[in-house]
């Protein structure tokens, strides 16, 4: 699979990323088991096989399993660790932590980043996280605190990069102008049925910074794909049937499956948006590679922007 530069850093990456916060089989640790444990490894693994090159996960994937079973799975594999870029996040708080009465919440403090950072270390099983992000916006953020805790990583070699997810662009800004690092990507939500990236300044900002867009959820919680089976609840409302068969009249046309061409949209923006793909099913994940085989052209592209949106542009 073709490889492209992750912003302004040394690292290359696929065109699409895995992503694992399903390998555990499930949300909460008590009901992962022996066979959904390895399940996740034959995802992974799959996945690897397939040409992807970035696997994506985070600290409050099934509480830590799904970092855990990653780390298994790069000891499992001969050389994959030196062949892939191993990314995580962190910076949510589940509630009962670290008392009974704690509130679920997000905390960018430089305490709380330093040690989310080392455990998700001691889970993956690595030295060196090469790329870390925070998960999702706190409130009460405090950039040069953050810059603090990213330059005490940084030099104590337990991070190679830095990133956001789901961040608004001018909080992107206020913490680049803290950090003395470059930060490299910003992963957030951008499908078919989830189009705000396009207008609110997100992807003008990547263009601008050289900041590389991950997108979770690219199939829109599979209602793109394969069926929606666990959604979150901003996604429980998308309505997406002139968007699937605008997708399947294109699908037929190429030759493809509707699920190649809706990350190949994704991947036609010239921020080069890199699609992190969720599902656990081999089968899928191979077909989900094939979208870079090919790409949309300019009239392609508008057609399925004009199904998504309910008629054409102004």
């Amino acid at each position: 699979m073709e490889t492209i530069p992750l912003g302004k850093s040394s690292l290359r990456t696929s065109r699409l990323a895995y992503g694992c916060w399903r390998i555990a089989g499930t949300w909460m640790p008590s009901g992962v088991t022996a066979e959904s444990e390895a399940a996740g490894r034959r995802a992974v693994i799959a996945a690897y096989e397939a040409g992807y090159t970035l696997f994506d996960t985070a600290d409050v994937y099934c509480r830590g399993v799904a970092e855990r079973i990653l780390g298994e799975t790069l000891k499992q594999v001969s050389g994959m660790r030196d062949r892939v870029v191993i990314a995580t996040k962190g910076g949510i708080c589940g509630p009962g932590d670290p008392h009974p009465d704690s509130p679920q919440r997000y905390d960018f403090s430089e305490q709380h980043i330093v040690s989310a950072c080392e455990q998700s270390l001691r889970r993956l099983g690595v030295e060196t996280i090469d790329l870390y992000q925070l998960h999702r916006p706190d409130y009460l953020a405090n950039p040069e605190e953050i810059a603090r805790a990213f330059a005490q990583l940084k030099q104590a070699g337990k991070v190679r990069c830095f990133g956001v997810s789901n961040f608004r662009p001018s909080l992107v800004t206020a913490l680049q102008v803290a950090c003395p690092m470059s930060l490299i990507v910003n992963q957030v939500e951008i499908n078919l049925a989830k189009l705000d990236c396009f207008t609110d300044g997100t992807l003008d900002q990547c263009l601008i910074e050289k900041l590389t867009p991950l997108a979770w959820s690219p199939l829109a919680g599979g209602f793109l794909g394969n069926g929606a089976k666990h959604v979150l609840p901003s996604q429980q409302n998308y309505r997406v049937a002139t968007i699937v068969g605008a997708l399947d009249k294109l699908a037929a046309v190429r030759g493809v499956s509707p699920t190649a061409v809706a990350l190949a949209w994704l991947m036609k923006h010239p921020s080069k948006i890199v699609p992190i793909i969720g599902t656990t099913n081999p089968v899928r994940i191979r077909e989900a590679a094939k979208a870079a085989e090919f790409e949309l052209t300019h009239e392609e592209w508008y057609h399925l922007l004009a199904a998504a949106q309910g008629g054409p542009v102004p």
